[in-house]
């Protein structure tokens, strides 16, 4: 990635063709990742292992669309990004298909000119009283 901004569309692009080594060069070796459901993982490596069998699988015929909210630089070489990200799931999730919202977080860094994620965090949007999930109005956030 050139700059930070180049996030959420990335992660995006690497999703929708469901190519996980592609998702993994957006990290950077050690970066932390904590999906929707509150799974930690550490490290490249355990990031392509937490999304690989929900692509080969339930999540296999999904699609992300990110849309970038905003980007705080912290110094010249680390930003954080957050971004909204609406995931469409198809025919072969358990629960048919649907649409989840989320709120992502990601704190990216510069070396050798690239940027990376050093640390992402998603979070689905649900009603705080009923636990449903929420899909947000676009023209209202």
């Amino acid at each position: 990635m050139k700059q930070p901004e180049d996030a959420p569309r990335a992660f995006q692009a690497a999703w929708n063709n469901h190519d996980m080594q592609a998702l993994g060069a957006l990290f950077h070796e050690d970066a932390t990742f904590v999906n929707r459901f509150g799974h930690y993982v550490r490290g490249v490596d355990e990031i392509i292992k937490l999304h690989a069998p929900i692509h080969a699988t339930i999540y296999s015929d999904s699609t992300l669309e990110n849309e970038l909210i905003d980007k705080v630089s912290i110094g010249d070489d680390a930003a954080v990004v957050h971004f909204w990200s609406r995931l469409a799931a198809g025919p072969h999730h358990p629960a048919g298909p649907h649409a989840v919202d989320t709120l992502i977080l990601a704190v990216l860094t510069r070396q050798a000119g690239e940027w990376r994620i050093k640390a992402l965090e998603n979070v689905t949007l649900t009603n705080p009283r009923t636990g449903e999930t929420v899909l947000r109005d676009r023209q209202g956030s």
